[in-house]
């Protein structure tokens, strides 16, 4: 049975199953393992990481609530979070941000395209860095232009593509998916055009200072010393320097570059700003960063499939993340997003392929697999917001559990 604890309750003989926050802020490569090393335990209480889950089957038990409780009591939460409404055209001429949606079956080839365009760009723009020149603000200007183009047509298609990149190119394309989510989070919040492109460079721009990090500290496979993790600490601090030299980029943009590792509950990094001392942009920020982060797969640890990974963020949300923005962007990319493996009442297993507007619960899926008969099937579409259809999700599923792999190609088809 897994309990949640603080770590303040840890005691040596536990058996510690998670830890509660991203692995950035705790210096372990590994999460299942018994607590026997009191340098284990100080390290632990040393970093910002408040809560842990422990296995009191496999340890020391304390008394608590058990996962399945909390789990309910998220699951609650997600599901009173009301969909986004339709925004109407408006009557003049289409602008970028009332361009006409497009089905992902039409918009994930193109997006695709900008994927791997982006990719070569900020390669281009890292390798520049690394050589002591400033960025060339038109060409990355130009860039945020066709990826906030592509969300604007469906923001599925292209945030799920740039999610599906590989550990080698995790650091460049993590850059182009953050600025994907964010236009589709400042969409959400109803922020202006202008605001809206600044985020969308914010998002590109706001890991700059990893380009001059040590790279076998960056890709590092296992656990960082505590020399490694400051150094990693410092990107927030490299990256804005280095923007401020350049002088082409403007106080949005280094703001979120400085502090989207900021907390509300004042654990974050560089300078441990709370709540309402952290800007509305960081917070953005804040939020798009660790999703992105948890659903890739690093160097070091495989990614989170996207609908657990949404309940992670719900389950860190009161210390990590403001409210109002993370509500905002669970709207923005669903409580299933595009990807998500999931069981429907009937028994089927089903892959998420595109958001309803009518309900954060009812996405349209395509259904492959039988869990009954263990076997597959032959796909089917199905539009779970659909008046007619009795179908609905049962639950989440994890791919390994069925053995079934290379999942993504069923949504990207």
């Amino acid at each position: 049975m897994l309990k949640k604890i603080a770590v303040t309750e840890l005691t040596l003989g536990m058996h510690i199953h998670e830890f509660c926050g991203s692995w950035m802020d705790h210096p372990f490569w590994r999460e299942k393992f018994i607590l026997n090393n009191p340098d284990d335990l100080r390290q632990i209480h040393a970093c910002s990481i408040k809560e842990v889950w422990i296995d009191v089957e496999k340890g020391c038990d304390v008394a608590g609530a058990t996962k399945q409780e909390t789990e309910a009591q998220i699951d609650t939460a997600l599901a009173q979070i009301e969909p986004a409404k339709p925004t109407s055209p408006s009557p003049a001429a289409p602008s970028p941000r009332t361009a006409e949606r497009v089905p992902i079956t039409e918009e994930v080839q193109r997006a695709a395209k900008i994927c791997a365009k982006a990719k070569d760009a900020v390669v281009s723009m890292f390798q520049e860095v690394r050589m002591g020149r400033a960025i060339d603000h038109d060409a990355a200007g130009a860039l945020v232009d066709e990826i906030s183009s592509s969300v604007m047509r469906n923001p599925g298609a292209l945030i799920s593509l740039a999610r599906l990149k590989t550990a080698d190119d995790y650091t460049y394309m993590h850059s182009v998916a953050v600025c994907a989510l964010m236009v589709a989070l400042a969409r959400q919040l109803d922020l202006d055009d202008a605001t809206t492109r600044s985020m969308g460079m914010a998002g590109l721009l706001h890991d700059l200072g990893k380009a001059v990090m040590p790279m076998e500290v960056l890709n590092k496979p296992g656990k960082l010393t505590d020399e490694e993790f400051r150094i990693i600490k410092s990107h927030p601090v490299e990256g804005h320097r280095m923007l401020v030299e350049g002088g082409a980029v403007g106080e949005l943009v280094l703001d979120v570059c400085l502090h989207h590792h900021e907390k509300i509950d004042g654990s974050g990094y560089p300078k441990g700003l709370k709540d309402k001392e952290i800007s509305l942009h960081a917070k953005m920020g804040a939020v798009c960063d660790v999703y992105d982060a948890i659903t890739s797969n690093r160097p070091y640890k495989a990614g989170w499939d996207p609908a657990e990974s949404i309940r992670k963020m719900a389950e860190w949300s009161t210390g990590h993340f403001d409210n109002r923005v993370f509500q905002a962007f669970v709207k923005s990319i669903g409580i299933y997003p595009t990807g998500s493996l999931v069981r429907l009442s009937s028994d089927r297993l089903a892959v998420v392929v595109e958001q309803s507007p009518a309900s954060l619960l009812a996405p349209t899926v395509k259904a492959f697999f039988s869990a009954k008969a263990r076997g597959y099937l032959t796909p089917e579409l199905i539009d779970l917001s659909h008046p007619g259809t009795t179908e609905k999700i049962a639950s989440r599923e994890e791919a390994a559990k069925w053995g079934i792999k290379n999942i993504d190609r069923l949504w990207a088809e």
